[in-house]
């Protein structure tokens, strides 16, 4: 039982490290990234679908996307998605086939505030890590109070799910210095 509980913990949190790094992949740099639009989502017929369903998306120069829609219908839905989106700072160019997005250089300022943004977000995803360290603490606990486990094998599983915290909690930092050092640089 102590197995699966920790077993449990640590694919949820696994998928909380990855769902954090794809966070930050949508935060810009100074280079264009196909990630960064990968969320954006377009009003489609009336639902809202991610653009990555709706069109290719290519990164021919360093600071330009290259949108192509699969549905030339979507070709102005796409582009005002793509407009609205805030922090990025964009014009969509339209020319009747394709979207050409060009990236303004960022300032320093612009930067620092990027850096925040990630740094929040980084929180969010600790808060989510300790969510599921608490499940798995209370958990653990009605084993105990069932008694099916002892109050040693309880010591030591809460240790080994604190330990697993920490180890994705730091692996959420790392990807944060990565993001910051890849943002500052000029």
């Amino acid at each position: 039982m102590i197995d699966e509980i920790l077993r449990t913990a640590e694919e949820k949190m696994g998928k909380a490290v990855e769902s954090a790094k794809e966070d930050f992949a949508t935060v810009r740099t100074g280079r264009a990234n196909p990630q960064m639009f990968q969320k954006i989502m377009v009003d489609y017929y009336g639902t809202g679908t991610p653009l990555a369903q709706l069109a290719s998306l290519q990164n021919p120069e360093a600071r330009t996307i290259v949108i192509t829609p699969y549905d030339k219908g979507a070709l102005a839905a796409i582009e005002k998605a793509v407009r609205d989106v805030p922090n990025l700072g964009a014009t969509p160019n339209n020319d009747g086939t394709i979207i050409r997005v060009t990236l303004p250089d960022l300032t320093e300022e612009r930067r620092k505030e990027y850096v925040k943004l990630v740094k929040a977000k980084a929180e969010d995803h600790r808060v989510s890590l300790r969510n599921i360290r608490r499940k798995g603490n209370e958990d653990l606990a009605s084993l105990k109070k069932d008694g099916h486990v002892g109050d040693d094998e309880l010591t030591r599983a809460e240790k080994d799910l604190d330990t697993l915290t920490k180890n994705h909690v730091d692996a959420i930092d790392d990807a944060v210095k990565r993001k910051e050092a890849e943002l500052l640089e000029v």
